[in-house]
């Protein structure tokens, strides 16, 4: 039976606890987002085994929040807010509430500002003039007698 050629051997340490190698496998992420997610206090600091970083399995989970937070628009610095800008007994519920309705807000008026941008696009995929100056004469005369 041949083996498979996307099957990649795995970095698993004793115990059950895997490599920052094995941890970018299997999430997709590059060995050196893994570790600035560490040093930025997104994910927890991992045990060392002959010097060399070994996670246990909690790791998705906190890759996982990680990437919920972005799927919903948050920066990483908004994302260690949310972890660590709140009383430890505030339950995720109450911590999702308050970012997210900031987060809205932010949203909304990017929406309420592209929605402008999106109509002139759509007019200027009609447009029809021959040069530029065509394109912004109304534009230009607004100018030119504005006080």
């Amino acid at each position: 039976m041949r083996r498979s050629p996307l099957r990649v051997k795995t970095a698993e340490k004793p115990g059950g606890l895997l490599s920052i190698g094995a941890i970018a496998q299997r999430t997709r992420l590059a060995p050196s987002a893994i570790r600035y997610y560490e040093a930025a206090g997104l994910i927890p600091p991992p045990r060392r085994v002959g010097g060399k970083r070994a996670y246990d399995s909690t790791v998705f989970e906190a890759i996982a929040l990680v990437r919920l937070a972005q799927d919903a628009g948050f920066t990483l610095a908004e994302v260690r807010a949310l972890l660590a800008g709140f009383d430890d007994r505030t339950p995720a519920s109450a911590r999702w509430r308050v970012m997210a309705n900031k987060k809205l807000a932010d949203v909304t008026e990017r929406i309420e500002r592209a929605q402008p941008m999106k109509a002139l696009l759509e007019r200027l995929v009609r447009c029809r003039c021959e040069t530029l100056a065509e394109c912004v004469r109304s534009k230009a005369d607004a100018l030119r007698q504005a006080t």
